[in-house]
């Protein structure tokens, strides 16, 4: 039946029923219960958007690698993903959010896994000031994943699956929600230095830098990329489309990355500082990647892509830790010098012969250190001393596990494949299938 074939009389006999029940049952919610709802839907869809951030890594890591290794990468992004959801559920959440319940006052949080409201919160009484436990943690624990993914790209074409995977267990069971609790947990960092990382410049990126980068060093780079000469191989990805498209997804899924962090959805402010948090983020990686390209230009006579890549990821590293105060001029600046500091971090780093296969040390170290140093520049609450203590306190703790971790697992178990798995691939050494079999020489 249609409303074209019904008489007015029918139809207003139709209608009526559904106009008297909605002015008896008032279906409005509670001015109370409005925030509630508008920041846990907020944490859900930006969630899923930093979410989306683990296709992003997968497909940039999987072209960057040469091809004997794009099924190795795509194995670890998704394996990771899979434990940094396991581990922040049985023991990461909790020490990252202890509430009143430290192990150690406002050093370490506390022990147990993390659990959610009743279905429908049938006799819960929530925090109606903020959001539901459920939509905090999903949030959350995607920022713990993104930490595992940086760690896989540095050390791509020579490591063991195994290894890596228990690495990962530690990095975000314990070493990232431990740190993470020093300031988004309210804990010394936050209270005793005033630290400020309003999404993870510091807490999230350069965390997996300083993982990556003690792997780098304890690892060791890959055959030829080196000579006794100095000179540096350098080794093609296999598929700059793949790493393109990467880069979209990540830039894509940084608006959920920052805007999310606003971490309240519940008043026409918040509305509006969002809205102004995309805006930054957007003009910062665009000037990271502008600032990129033009500085490949005038030193290598052409414009390099992976280094436009890796600058916009660059300038959205940078942003990170203050997306909100700086206009968008100083946002696109901060961007910009993000992008600079990848062009020369890059060649510095193999100077170094500290092998870095996607880049991701200058994008999420360096860059995460110069947007954490660069947040007193607009936003007065912050002091250099309390940005800079921070930095080197996250720094230390984090690259010292992360080598004592790498070196227990090298004696116990050994690190790298051997040379001729690595010469052949870690797809058939390690999984023994290939990403591109039909142009696998036969």
């Amino acid at each position: 039946m249609t409303f074209k074939k019904l008489t007015p009389l029918a139809l207003a006999l139709t209608v009526l029923p559904v106009a008297v029940l909605a002015q008896e049952a008032d279906l409005t919610p509670p001015p109370q219960d409005v925030g509630f709802i508008f920041t846990s839907f907020m944490f859900l869809v930006t969630g899923f958007l930093v979410f989306w951030m683990a296709a992003g890594f997968s497909m940039l890591e999987a072209g960057l690698v040469r091809s004997k290794n794009v099924t190795m990468q795509l194995m670890k992004n998704i394996a990771l993903f899979s434990l940094a959801a396991l581990m922040y559920y049985l023991v990461g959440y909790n020490l990252m959010y202890p509430g009143d319940a430290w192990t150690i006052s406002n050093v370490l949080g506390a022990f147990g896994t993390a659990t959610m409201e009743p279905v429908g919160l049938a006799g819960a009484e929530p925090d109606l000031t903020y959001a539901s436990v459920g939509s905090d943690f999903f949030f959350q624990l995607m920022f713990c994943a993104t930490t595992a993914s940086i760690v896989s790209g540095t050390l791509a074409e020579r490591i063991k699956l195994w290894p890596f995977l228990i690495f990962t267990v530690v990095l975000t069971g314990f070493i990232y929600p431990i740190q993470a609790s020093w300031k988004w947990g309210a804990g010394f960092l936050d209270t005793n230095f005033g630290f400020l990382d309003f999404a993870g410049s510091t807490v999230v990126h350069s965390v997996g830098g300083w993982a990556a980068l003690a792997g780098a060093l304890i690892l060791g780079p890959r055959i030829g990329k080196y000579t006794k000469d100095g000179r540096v191989n350098p080794f093609p990805g296999s598929n700059l489309t793949l790493a393109t498209l990467g880069t979209f997804i990540l830039w894509m899924g940084w608006f959920g990355f920052n805007g999310g962090s606003q971490l309240y959805m519940d008043t026409a402010g918040n509305i509006a500082d969002i809205s102004r948090i995309f805006a930054n983020t957007n003009t910062a990686a665009a000037g990271g990647a502008l600032t990129a390209m033009l500085l490949t230009q005038l030193l290598y006579k052409k414009p390099d892509l992976t280094m436009v890549l890796n600058g916009a990821l660059a300038g959205l590293v940078s942003i990170t830790a203050e997306p909100l105060m700086p206009s968008l001029g100083s946002a696109t600046l901060i961007g910009m010098i993000g992008g600079a500091i990848v062009v020369f971090a890059v060649p510095f780093l193999d100077k170094l012969r500290i092998d870095d296969v996607v880049g991701a040390i200058p994008v999420h170290l360096m860059a995460g250190i110069w947007g954490t140093l660069a947040v007193p520049i607009t936003n007065p609450e912050a002091t250099l001393f309390g940005q800079l203590a921070s930095v080197a306190i996250v720094g230390a703790f984090v690259f010292g596990t992360s080598a004592a971790l790498w070196l227990l697992l090298r004696a116990v178990m050994g690190l790298r494949v051997s040379a001729d798995d690595e010469i052949a691939g870690l797809d058939k050494a390690e999984l023994g299938m290939e990403a591109y079999p039909e142009f696998a020489n036969t």
